[in-house]
């Protein structure tokens, strides 16, 4: 009757053996799996510090933490990298989907216009929205019009029926240097001028 008992019990504790075992190798291949790039690495955690070509991306599950190593940072993401570890920081708009740092952004996302690295839903006023870019470009406001020059034609003020007299408008230097497309800068127009030179002179009618 003992030997039968200690048998039992010798089979029960073999079965608990090849549980434990078999539930190790899989945590130990969920880990593995986890683990890619990870010099150190957590079961609960994962990656804790990366090769050091990559970067240590962490993200939030409720209060648990989680760490991958990437080549890559996602969108969102920007890449730092520093003499302990490279770590993948998180751009500080929601709306950015790729930035230089934390609070300059270089694209963003769909329905959003970039403008000096903020992302808008609307163009801030004196911009234009460009959408194929998505971006907001400065509109250029010239200045006033100059006074309309004198009547000429082929450079002579006189001894023609018909010249041609021009104005012309500056734009702000911070307009020209981002090369923003200007209305027109010139007009012209026909104006009768001055049949006769000078001294009496007639020149043949335009």
């Amino acid at each position: 009757m003992q030997w039968i008992i200690f048998m039992l019990l010798l089979f029960i504790s073999s079965m608990e053996m090849l549980t434990q075992n078999r539930w190790k190798k899989q945590a130990s291949a969920g880990l593995l799996e986890n683990c890619t790039g990870c010099v150190l690495c957590s079961e609960d955690n994962g990656c804790i510090t990366c090769h050091h070509r990559l970067f240590l991306l962490i993200w939030r599950d409720g209060i648990r933490q989680y760490g991958m190593c990437v080549h890559t940072c996602p969108p969102g993401y920007f890449g730092v990298r520093g003499l302990e570890v490279n770590r993948c920081t998180k751009c500080r708009s929601p709306s950015c989907e790729s930035c230089f740092s934390r609070d300059f952004c270089m694209k963003c996302k769909d329905k959003f216009y970039l403008y000096k690295g903020q992302c808008f839903r609307q163009c801030p006023p004196g911009t234009a929205a460009q959408p194929g870019a998505r971006e907001c470009q400065e509109t250029c406001e010239p200045g006033p019009w100059s006074e309309w020059s004198a009547c000429t034609h082929e450079s002579r003020t006189c001894g023609c029926k018909w010249g041609v007299e021009t104005r012309v408008r500056e734009v702000p230097e911070a307009a020209r240097e981002e090369g923003t497309a200007c209305p027109a800068l010139l007009e012209t127009r026909r104006c009768r001028m001055k049949k006769h030179c000078p001294g009496g002179e007639l020149r043949a009618a335009g």
